[in-house]
């Protein structure tokens, strides 16, 4: 059964506690049988993300347009003095993107990070290996590959996105 907390806001301290039972990056091999996720909702849909790769959830006070920035990237916030690229998945998988969206999840890889703007404060879950599958292969032309992995959550397969996907997609359209 999944556990499920609330998550106001959290920091790297809370995600190295709560993540040093999972194995980093492979969410489907390695000897670990369980995953600690954030659950997130972009569009009214459910994404999943690995856990260690969230820095933190803050609330967007405010947005600072970028000319010249590639497509998703809407603009920049300031985070306690750390310029903090915003991203609005929504358009990617063709969802409803006419709300406006109140938080970021703070993703990171290697030296990079990224706020992904999401509906609501994600929820954490531990999820078990039985919980991951592939996700289809066959997207058809132009097919985004942020999700690698699908997880069944109640009842339902959502996607697994993929921090490193995400960044390095966007760190090349510069």
């Amino acid at each position: 059964m999944d556990s499920i907390q609330p998550l106001p806001v959290i920091d790297r301290g809370s995600i190295t506690e709560a993540t040093a039972s999972s194995d980093p990056g492979q969410p489907l091999g390695g000897a670990a049988s369980t995953m600690r996720a954030a659950v997130i909702s972009l569009g009214g849909e459910i994404f999943t993300i690995d856990l260690k790769s969230v820095r933190e959830v803050f609330v967007i006070e405010t947005i600072t347009p970028v000319p010249g920035m590639p497509p998703g990237l809407v603009g920049v916030t300031n985070l306690r003095g750390t310029v903090i690229p915003l991203l609005d998945l929504r358009p990617m998988f063709l969802l409803n993107s006419d709300a406006p969206l109140r938080y970021a999840v703070v993703v990171k890889h290697e030296k990079w990070q990224v706020g992904v703007m999401v509906d609501s404060v994600p929820e954490i879950r531990t999820l078990s290996r039985e919980q991951f599958m592939p996700a289809p292969s066959g997207m058809g032309e132009g097919g985004f590959p942020i999700v690698s992995t699908v997880v069944k959550l109640e009842d339902r397969f959502r996607g697994l996105l993929e921090a490193s996907v995400v960044l390095s997609h966007f760190e090349g359209t510069n």
